[in-house]
């Protein structure tokens, strides 16, 4: 299979390692300096560049036929205008704050908790993300995620990073070291709490779930999300 990465930064530079041990070729690894010469030729693309880049790569992708994997946060605001694009040019599209196997299955515990704890009182839920200092959006994507799987699941309406009013998640965003990105959901009465927690060793899980979505992308025409990749229902 013929990959177009989008984005040839560290997450780039492991995506192409491990594409290229399951056997896939790279025909272009885009960055600021260089064009989408053999973007046309891909089979797909993957796409983990930087907020400002991604709509631009992302509808290259649509204009070229090339379905298209992002792994890219913080340029959301511009999801549905994408999203329309793709329809209009019958293209393949996933979108996800957080590729990591791992992860996808967090989400759903998260949603699992969520949903046992909506008619609980005296918990309150708060969350903290943890990640390396050169990560430019805060809060993450993932912990925006896991924010609306409590919001959709109970009575909460929003998140904040400031501090929390009624029916408001807050979010904690740390920024230190080179840290992968380490996620906490608490819920926390004055007897006791209850904690999940997800933790990345390293980039490997989110270069490997990014590959095997491009893998079951490929072909394929319509929007999807990491639970078709890996059937959670």
């Amino acid at each position: 299979m013929k990959i177009a990465l989008l984005g040839y930064g560290k997450m780039g530079q492991v995506i192409e390692r491990i594409a290229l041990e399951r056997g896939h070729e790279i025909v272009l690894k885009k960055d600021e300096f260089n064009t989408f010469d053999g973007l046309s030729t891909a089979d797909v693309a993957i796409d983990f560049s930087v907020p400002m880049a991604a709509v631009e790569n992302i509808s290259a992708c649509f204009n070229n036929n090339v379905p298209v994997v992002s792994g890219t946060t913080g340029w959301l605001d511009r999801y549905d205008e994408m999203i329309a694009l793709c329809k209009e040019k019958n293209g393949g599209f996933i979108s996800s704050s957080n590729f990591s196997l791992g992860v996808n299955l967090f989400f759903g515990l998260n949603e699992y908790l969520a949903k046992m704890m909506a008619n609980i009182e005296g918990y309150k839920v708060t969350m903290e993300e943890i990640h390396h200092i050169h990560k430019l959006d805060a809060p993450s994507g993932t912990a925006i995620s896991l924010a609306q799987g409590v919001i959709e699941n109970t009575n909460y309406n929003t998140w904040t990073l400031e501090e929390a009013k009624e029916n408001e998640i807050h979010i904690e965003a740390i920024r230190t070291g080179e840290v992968p990105g380490t996620h906490t959901v608490t819920y926390d009465s004055g007897i006791d709490s209850i904690e999940i927690k997800h933790t990345a060793h390293n980039r490997e899980g989110f270069a490997l779930g990014a590959v095997i979505a491009a893998e079951w992308l490929a072909g394929k025409q319509g929007i999807y999300s990491m639970r078709d990749v890996l059937n959670i229902q």
